[in-house]
């Protein structure tokens, strides 16, 4: 699952005693940025069984967590998502060249 939302000083431990709730998580991990170490807000949580991991989503999303409205939700796969970038995005048939050249050519 999901968890989004989530106040700074969440980590793994409170992550993972909200869901225990509801039945046994697998994992729960807080995602922090590499450099800094510091929470990025949000995590994902593993629960052994579905019909636990559906009553936590629809009982946790929405609630109050350290002052903060958490959401939860299924998680989906990473989208491959190249932010327009014309360099990474060969659809629009450009060599990209516009993108660094602004002069004549």
């Amino acid at each position: 699952m999901f968890v989004g939302g989530l106040a700074y000083s969440i980590n793994n431990q409170v992550l993972e005693d909200l869901f225990k709730k509801f039945g046994t998580v697998t994992s729960a991990q807080v995602i922090s940025d590499r450099y800094t170490n510091q929470s990025k807000g949000f995590g994902f949580v593993e629960m052994a069984d579905d019909a636990e991991a559906q009553k936590a989503i629809a009982e946790l999303n929405g609630s109050s967590l350290e002052g903060r409205t958490i959401n939860v939700s299924v998680a989906r796969p990473k989208e491959d998502n190249n932010r327009g970038d014309s360099r990474n995005n060969r659809d629009n048939n450009s060599s990209g060249r516009d993108f660094f050249y602004k002069g004549k050519r």
